[in-house]
């Protein structure tokens, strides 16, 4: 099969689109022919260089396709407990930026009737994340405000997208005019930019005193403001640092506010339903930027490493 695989570390030019072994499914696996994958910063990790990872490895972790010889549609979940730790595809294993991966038969899921292979591929591992941020952890509630730093991003758009979907109100941010009037479009109730206009000072005009949830997950860049844009007792969720993770912590910030400081690292099982539940209802729906092929995997990692996303990049398979 064909496949988009790294031999070393470094920039979009390590990867090789190549023929690699088809895999062989296990006890308890299925085969799947793969129709469409996604990019994640993840991938980006792996191929600049993260020592538990061993090369050569397929990268991707979100896919969807076919089971093999079938024409069931079938997304993926590609956080897998395996012995209690959780396993992701594309890092502990060989990934779907391939034409089939072989995974655990309880890891598969129906794709929703109204949703393309390109849309099923760009929702698990952003969605799965952000759920868990909003309502496992957050436990956000209809009616409240919840602040999304960075729309562009995937976990990014989810987060809006799930947010929207549990009644609550939402205000993005963004350095381009031309992301913050798209992710309008998409449903957000205000937007802002991060770069020429005083957040915090717009979200607490906008919320009537801050937002009851900021979902931050780029670190030293945002934290004071987002400390300072939380109202009294708001929670503050965390799943990245992308600009850094050890930002001046202004406890006072923290005790005087009461503020409570949640971590958040992608999901569980249940996770991923509570998620894929609202996308099969339709109540949330996943943001595709733009579809690549398979074959020019490059273009798509330099276009997700210089954030000219708005949503998820996406790979077609043949």
């Amino acid at each position: 099969m064909k496949a988009i695989r790294i031999h070393e570390d470094g920039g979009p030019e390590v990867l090789r689109y190549e023929d690699v072994p088809d895999p062989e499914p296990r006890e308890g696996e299925a085969l799947v022919q793969l129709r469409a994958a996604s990019l994640n910063h993840l991938d980006v990790w792996i191929r600049k260089g993260l020592p538990s990872v061993p090369k050569p490895r397929i990268l991707g972790a979100d896919g969807a396709g076919v089971l093999a010889g079938t024409d069931e549609r079938v997304v993926i979940n590609p956080g897998i407990l395996s012995n209690g730790k959780m396993q992701i595809v594309g890092e502990t294993m060989d990934g779907t930026h391939a034409e089939l991966i072989a995974v655990p038969r309880e890891y598969l899921h129906p794709i929703p009737d109204d949703l393309s292979f390109e849309e099923a591929a760009a929702f698990p591992l952003v969605f799965e994340t952000a759920y868990r941020m909003l309502v496992t952890r957050a436990h956000v509630q209809a009616g409240e405000w919840v602040l999304v730093w960075g729309i562009g991003g995937g976990v990014a758009t989810a987060a809006m997208s799930i947010a929207k979907a549990l009644g609550a109100h939402v205000v993005v941010t963004s350095s381009s005019d031309e992301k913050l009037a798209s992710a309008r479009e998409l449903g957000a109730d205000e937007a802002v930019n991060h770069e020429t206009d005083d957040v915090v000072a717009r979200v607490k005009e906008i919320t009537g005193g801050g937002a009851h949830v900021v979902v931050d997950d780029v670190g030293e860049a945002t934290w004071k403001r987002t400390l300072d844009a939380a109202r009294p007792e708001g929670r503050v969720v965390i799943c990245g640092a992308t600009t850094g993770p050890n930002p001046p912590a202004a406890l006072h910030r923290v005790w005087w506010k009461q503020l409570s400081i949640l971590g958040s690292t992608m999901g569980t099982p249940d996770d991923f339903k509570g998620a894929y539940d609202l996308i099969a209802a339709g109540k949330a729906r996943p943001v595709v930027d733009r579809v690549f092929p398979l074959a020019d995997a490059r273009a798509a990692h330099e276009r997700l490493e210089a954030g000219e996303q708005l949503g998820k990049i996406v790979l077609a398979i043949p």
